[in-house]
């Protein structure tokens, strides 16, 4: 019953952007007066990202910068060998298409490294449980394409209802303190990636 709430409230977040947003040629007129909160794919993706882990991205095919732009963020996600992990768990919370016809979006994404940092036996635990796997999951997506300087110092309540702290200038973000951006603004067909180190747990 947790999950469906979860998944309707996923969609209704993404409707709710939508209709703030209106459509894509709308939103293309208002960047110019939102531009701590709304990026775009540009002819080059890749201009728009920053960090060292940018570097391991694929320079041509469907795990570049254009390929990933191209694709709803499930699907560009699963294109990328570093975040294989979270793909996995992605499909085992059956939250696949709820990811990928979200609409505007921000995904902090961990990277494989950032998931083996978590105990072997945690892990093991944490992906057998698929409502707590669900809670994990969506404590990563907060509404909004968030442009970097919102994450100078921000604050975002998370699909999972819990909040996520950002703080950062340039290329040098942290989520709750600890995570650290290693490759930022990734373009998505519907979401705005960041790609962090460290797995973020909501309290409680």
């Amino acid at each position: 019953m947790k999950r469906q709430f979860l998944v309707v409230g996923f969609v209704a977040l993404g409707l709710g952007a939508a209709a703030c947003g209106g459509s894509s040629s709308d939103a293309e007129s208002t960047a110019t007066t939102t531009p701590a909160t709304t990026t775009s794919a540009a002819a080059d993706p890749a201009s728009q990202t920053f960090g060292a882990g940018c570097a391991a991205v694929p320079a041509t095919g469907p795990g570049s910068f254009s390929g990933m732009a191209a694709d709803p963020v499930a699907t560009a996600a699963s294109h990328n060998p570093a975040l294989s992990t979270l793909v996995t768990a992605v499909k085992k919370a059956g939250l696949v298409d709820t990811l990928n016809t979200a609409k505007d979006i921000t995904v902090f994404a961990p990277t494989n490294d950032a998931f083996a940092k978590v105990p072997a036996a945690d892990l093991k635990a944490l992906l057998a449980d698929k409502k707590k796997l669900t809670e994990v999951l969506t404590y990563h997506v907060v509404p909004g394409r968030q442009a970097p300087a919102a994450l100078e110092s921000g604050s975002f309540k998370s699909l999972q209802g819990g909040n996520v702290a950002t703080m950062g200038s340039g290329t040098d973000f942290t989520v709750n303190g600890t995570s650290k951006v290693v490759c930022g603004n990734v373009p998505t067909g519907n979401a705005t990636v960041y790609i962090v180190d460290t797995v973020l747990m909501p309290k409680g």
